[in-house]
């Protein structure tokens, strides 16, 4: 389901690209509908509506394959967890048992204090 609404949504996007491109410029020439030029390929007022009409519905499809791709999407993501859990082939998070207590440790050697020497 969400591959064919994916592939709707790039032919949308495309579509809409080309329209946007169709359009005649305001400013400086940068559609294919020319900028300051004499004629266009569609120039007339009424081609200029249609042109307008169809960004806007394009428009509108896009925001809501763009919204139904989101709502797809999150239907389809697992639950957030940073533990891991059984059903994704993991062992359950074991606490390890309290470590066993340490041995004595030895005991440091005599020093012996050292003696005054003896006079004779």
């Amino acid at each position: 389901m969400s591959t064919v609404i994916l592939l709707i949504h790039v032919m949308i996007c495309v579509a809409l690209v080309g329209v946007v491109l169709l359009q005649r410029s305001e400013g400086g020439a940068l559609g294919i509908g020319g900028g300051g030029g004499g004629g266009g390929f569609m120039t007339g007022r009424s081609a200029g509506n249609a042109l307008t009409k169809t960004t806007a519905v394009l428009a509108a499809c896009f925001f809501a394959t763009s919204l139904i791709l989101s709502i797809l999407a999150s239907q389809q993501r697992p639950a957030a967890t940073i533990l891991p859990t059984g059903d994704q082939g993991l062992a359950p998070l074991q606490i390890p048992a309290a470590p066993a207590p340490a041995a004595p440790a030895p005991a440091a050697p005599a020093v012996p204090t050292p003696q005054p020497p003896q006079s004779q």
